[in-house]
């Protein structure tokens, strides 16, 4: 089953357990950014075109486009910033968006100006919540994030956080919308303060798969959270995930740590055609060194050859 995602003027993003794995930028969200909120808050988006390009230069095929300014007035204000913010967005780079806000206006405002088929972050299984989000999914026709939890708040128990999902996806389809438009989440949870917390998701990730047919998604550096050396943690996970079927994830595209194991891990499953994307980035990676070591010694950078990067590469590997 594969869930699809349209950029206002066509450009489409494929989201499937047999497809490449699908980072969905996470950059361009003001949470925890003081700087880019009082940016956002003035009118100014010029750090969040730079994070769109920087984004989809790293890979990224989604972008998340969140408004939550953490004011008084959001009700008010995130609207009309979420519109601003997708069309600074759509200025400079095409790719398909998801449109985040807890706020049903800023939703709707925000599916409006991004046209095509975009994502939602999100309904919870919360019956106003569902009550609130579906009818805007069904009338836009879009995809939207299903998080695994409800009135009750967040299970421990991977099986309940599941039958959470199971109920979600049933309520979906009785406002017609279909399970390939449904994104799982079946929320990542500190592995410091939850012990087996990435098993767990594995396991509920296999039986989304298995039981309802649908695609997951989820916030995969949530399990490193309180830790040390949190990269190593995040790409070890999303290299687990993408092992157990996961398509997709909100992270950061600018990590190379996690770049590396993703693009590893498809090649592995087989979800990278005679593992090109693989040899396209350890090239990209080699001409970097090149490039860093001639501006190092003072010497002219070599030119950009496909052949002396392979030979750089080997160099290397057998060092």
């Amino acid at each position: 089953m594969h869930t699809v995602l349209r950029s206002k003027t066509g450009v489409e993003a494929l989201i499937g357990s047999d497809l490449p794995f699908v980072v969905i930028g996470e950059r361009i969200n003001p949470t925890g950014r003081k700087a880019l909120a009082a940016e956002m808050l003035a009118g100014n988006f010029e750090r969040v075109k730079a994070d769109a390009l920087a984004q989809v230069a790293a890979g990224a095929p989604v972008l998340d486009v969140n408004a939550g300014l953490g004011v008084a007035n959001a009700h008010e204000l995130e609207p009309e910033v979420i519109v601003k913010a997708v069309e600074a967005v759509q200025s400079v780079v095409d790719v398909p968006l998801s449109i985040d806000s807890s706020i049903v206006a800023a939703l709707r405002a925000g599916l409006r100006a991004a046209g095509g088929k975009p994502l939602i972050n999100s309904v919870t299984g919360e019956s106003e919540r569902m009550e609130a989000v579906f009818p805007l999914v069904a009338e836009y026709h879009c995809a939207v994030i299903v998080i695994s939890n409800d009135e009750t708040g967040i299970s421990y128990d991977p099986q309940v956080r599941f039958e959470v999902a199971k109920r979600i996806v049933k309520r979906a389809e009785s406002y017609g919308i279909p399970r390939e438009d449904l994104l799982i989440d079946p929320l990542v949870m500190p592995a410091g303060a939850v012990r087996g917390s990435g098993g767990a998701v594995l396991d509920i990730v296999r039986w989304v798969r298995e039981e309802l047919g649908c695609n997951t998604v989820c916030g995969a550096s949530n399990v490193s959270f309180g830790l040390p050396n949190r990269e190593a943690i995040n790409a070890n996970f999303l290299a687990m995930l993408i092992a157990a079927g996961m398509p997709s994830a909100i992270t950061n595209p600018l990590k190379p740590e996690l770049k590396t194991a993703i693009l590893a891990a498809d090649m592995l499953m087989g979800h990278d055609e005679d593992c090109m994307r693989w040899l396209r980035y350890q090239r990209q990676l080699a001409r970097e060194a090149a490039a860093a070591a001639a501006a190092a010694s003072g010497e002219a950078a070599p030119a950009a050859d496909d052949r002396a990067a392979r030979r750089a590469a080997r160099r290397e590997t057998k060092e």
